[in-house]
């Protein structure tokens, strides 16, 4: 799959699992409702703010860090896509490339957010067990005039919190799909290869984003 694409599906899913982290885990909400309730509050947030709206990145990125990133559980994420080449890794290097991951994908998401807020989001209901630990929660997302795009959740219970650890897109997951990637990256020039581009790809990003903020 075109990790371009995958990136804006991700940028939903992101939507999706967005504000509330807080106020949400402390009332231990199921992953469904979760994920349910907050995906009005983001829409209307970035509906009403009109320095989101115009290509603010800093207000942008306050937004995303103050409420979206909460949901998710970046350290697993990255450990997971990057495979078994984690267990060789240094601390230092685990911390830098979950780092890097994680500016990857916020970044992704903080340029495609706008376009997302007229999205009509639907997530199916989910028949929790008290003794699940983990689980996938199933959305979609769907533009109007076009078909669906499937959105699916993995979660795990962390504590009393549900956090985010996978996203899978018409089936694909995005650790697999990076996981394929990093996979070539570290063939090639090692863990710090990997980081090394990661770190080029964000700097490009940045750049393209603080360009376009300036237009």
């Amino acid at each position: 799959m075109n990790r371009r694409f995958f990136n804006r599906i991700f940028t939903s899913a992101l939507i999706v699992a967005g504000v509330g982290a807080a106020q949400l885990a402390l009332a231990a909400t199921a992953p469904d409702e979760l994920i349910r309730s907050v995906a009005t509050d983001v829409q209307t947030i970035v509906r009403q703010d009109k320095a989101i709206q115009s290509g603010d990145m800093r207000k942008t990125l306050e937004l995303i860090d103050a409420k979206v990133l909460p949901n998710f559980d970046f350290a697993r994420m990255t450990s997971l896509a990057v495979g078994r080449d984690w267990r060789s890794a240094t601390p230092a290097q685990k911390t830098d490339l979950t780092a890097e991951f994680r500016t990857l994908l916020v970044r992704s998401y903080a340029n495609a957010i706008v376009r997302f807020k007229d999205h009509q989001i639907t997530v199916k209901p989910l028949k929790l067990k008290p003794e699940d630990t983990e689980v996938t929660v199933r959305s979609e997302v769907r533009k109007a005039g076009s078909p669906p795009d499937s959105v699916d959740y993995t979660l795990y219970k962390k504590g009393e919190e549900w956090k985010v650890y996978d996203v899978a897109v018409a089936g694909v997951s995005l650790i697999t799909n990076y996981r394929d990637a990093f996979g070539e990256e570290i063939k090639a020039g090692g863990i710090d290869g990997l980081i090394k581009s990661l770190r080029s790809k964000n700097a490009q990003n940045a750049a393209g984003g603080e360009g376009a903020a300036k237009k």
